[in-house]
Formats: C-alpha cells, structure tokens, sequence
C-alpha cells in the first residue's frame, strides 16, 4: 500500500482476513543503517483498498493503529464484506480493468459511462510520486551513487546504504549527465504508470549510456528507462505480472546470476519491454519470464564495454524471495572496482607530477614543458 509503484491503483487483497498486524509507526532513523521509514514510503500511495474481511483489533507488538483508521488519517477509501475472489476471477479473465468503490444507493445505480472512469495511466505518476529536491543519505559511504526517482520504494534505497553506499536521490527527470562524474555508479528505480511519460528520463539517459563508462543498475520502471534509452518499445501487457513467485529464467550470466537457472522473484508490473530480433547492438536480453515469456531484464554485451543492466523484478522485496538480492551487491561490487581503478589512475597522475619538478630542477636542461 506504500509502494508509489500502487499509485493511482485499487487494490484488491485475496486473502482473506487483512489487518490483524495492525500499522506501526512509520519511522526510523537517518543513518548508514536505515532510511527514515519502516515501510515503502511516508504514506498509502494506492488510490483505495477492498478486502474479504478487515480486522478491527491488531495484535502485533510494534502496531499503534489499525488499518481502517490508518486508511482513514490519509484519507484512501476501503470496502469490506466483499467476495474479493469474484473480482480476482474477473479480473483474470478481462485483465487490468479501470474500477470505482460504490456502496449503498451509489452501488445499485447503473455504472457510469466508460469515458467517466478516471485512467491514471495518462498521467504521469512518476512526477507526482519523485522526489522534487535532491538529497543525501549516508554522506559517509565509501562508494557514491546517484539513484533517479520514478518513485523508490524505501527498501531499494535501504538496500545501498547498508551495503556501504553513499546515495544521492534525484528527482526522475534531473539532468544526471551534467553531474554525472561526481559518482561511481547510477541507480534507476521503479515507479508507477507508463514509462512512455519518461522519455524525458530516457532520452537524457541515451547520452549518459553512449559517453559514461560507470556502472548503471535499474529495477522496474527504471529497467524500462533503460531499455527505452537503448531504442526498445515498451508496452502495456493485458494482465502484467504481480506477485512473489513469478519465475524468470537468466539467459546471460553476470555476477551472482547464472545463465540457465530458474529465478524465483516478486514484482509489480503493467507495463514490459518489446522482445525483438535483431536487439539494438550492445545490449542482449538478460531475463524473461517462465509464464509468458515476457522480458525481465536486459544487459548490455560483454563487447560493449559497458557495465549495465536492468530487471523487471524487484531483488530487494523483503517480503517475497530473495533469489536475487545480491545483484545489489553485484552492482556495488562493480562500482567500487571502478573507483578503486580511477583512484589508482588519479594516484599515479599525482605522483608524476610530484616527480616532473623535482626532476626538473636536478636536469634542468634535459626536461622541456610545453603548454
């Protein structure tokens, strides 16, 4: 319910008793181990939620509230006393369709003309849910990373600051290139909605892909940037993929990924990548689904001199498998090879030119400078 990717969205829960945890209080402090949140966000991003059956009393300890008034403080709609395995069922068979919550005498009325129905997929979501102001977590990281918001969940950027990374968060449209060498890495996140109302984001990421030579990671929304940036189509699926046991297969190896295994990964998806024979030059596909043969991920080539991916699934989903969750650490691991390589670079840059005037003043006639 926090996760922005849910922006715009009804949720409807299949099982059957929803709330008997309760809500927490939703903070936690700033620092190399957390984020300033426990859940996805600072607030309920989906637009209302319809259960079986609501739990009025909570039981787990850390809970200060319950669902209904929790919903209620944000002011998101609920329903309850519904057969949510009917909507489930129509769902499955007509796919992602647009929804009101009705009750009473609103719920007996003939339903309003198809064209009155509010699509949230012509908006563009990202804007409302990306940070609008770049800030700082983990200052002290010994590896600097830049992550463009489409709408992060807090796990995503959880997961960098407590593998060491310093993170800088950037709204989804920020012109990355232009500050693109005062970090050792870019991060693109997930978000909600049609990544065609990101093109802004991907044609500024074409430029960075052809001139940068760091590594870039993106999950989700930002897999679709990515892949809009290297020339693929992205395009809405019927039903998309939504769960925690959506199996992929790895058709490349990189890191802790090996071709040929069976990934068992959580994700949150309407909207995929168009597979199609030839693929731009450089890039290959990396994952594709097990059920519909949807992709999952794309890379770029080993002859491209690049270090880039981009996955549909969300690796870092604490609530789901964790098959791939060390893709993080993969993208970090290539970041911090490549700092300590430019670091070395930069060291004997240094030292030569320690060396040239001390040189210079023991062989005055043998050294020329030019400018």
């Amino acid at each position: 319910m926090t996760d922005p990717s849910y922006r715009g969205q009804i949720l409807v829960f299949t099982t059957p008793l929803i709330g008997n945890y309760g809500v927490p209080i939703n903070k936690t402090p700033v620092d190399s181990k957390d984020v300033g949140v426990i859940l996805e966000s600072e607030r309920i991003q989906c637009s209302a939620v319809i259960v079986a059956d609501v739990a009025e009393k909570f039981s787990h300890y850390t809970a200060v509230e319950s669902l209904a008034s929790w919903c209620k403080r944000f002011g998101v709609p609920g329903i309850t006393g519904v057969d949510t395995r009917a909507i489930t069922t129509l769902l499955r068979d007509q796919g992602t369709t647009l929804g009101r919550v009705a009750i009473g005498e609103e719920a007996s009325s003939p339903p309003p003309n198809p064209a009155d129905y509010w699509d949230p997929t012509t908006e563009n979501l990202v804007a409302q849910v990306s940070t609008k102001a770049p800030f700082v977590l983990n200052p002290s990281g010994d590896v600097k990373i830049a992550v463009l918001d489409f709408g992060a969940k807090a796990n995503i950027l959880r997961s960098l600051v407590r593998r060491g990374a310093s993170v800088t968060v950037l709204p989804w449209n920020y012109d990355f290139y232009s500050v693109r060498d005062q970090f050792d890495g870019l991060f693109l996140s997930n978000g909600p909605g049609d990544p065609n109302h990101c093109m802004e984001a991907a044609l500024n990421l074409r430029k960075t892909l052809q001139e940068w030579d760091r590594p870039v990671f993106g999950i989700c929304m930002g897999h679709q940037v990515i892949g809009m940036a290297a020339g693929l189509d992205a395009y809405r699926m019927t039903f998309g993929n939504r769960g925690h046991n959506q199996p992929v297969l790895a058709l490349a190896s990189s890191g802790s990924i090996k071709a040929g295994r069976v990934y068992v990964t959580s994700q949150n998806h309407q909207y995929a990548l168009k597979l199609q024979d030839p693929f731009p030059g450089g890039w290959e596909p990396f994952f594709i689904n097990c059920n519909d043969s949807s992709v999952e991920g794309i890379k770029s080539t080993a002859d491209s001199g690049k270090k880039v991916w981009g996955v549909q699934f969300h690796p870092e989903s604490a609530g789901g498998p964790l098959d791939t969750i060390e893709m993080f650490t993969d993208f970090l691991t290539e970041c911090r090879a490549h700092r300590l390589t430019v670091g070395n670079v930069e060291k004997d840059v240094r030292s030569t030119a320690q060396v040239i005037p001390t040189f210079a003043r023991e062989n005055p006639k043998r050294v020329a400078v030019t400018a």
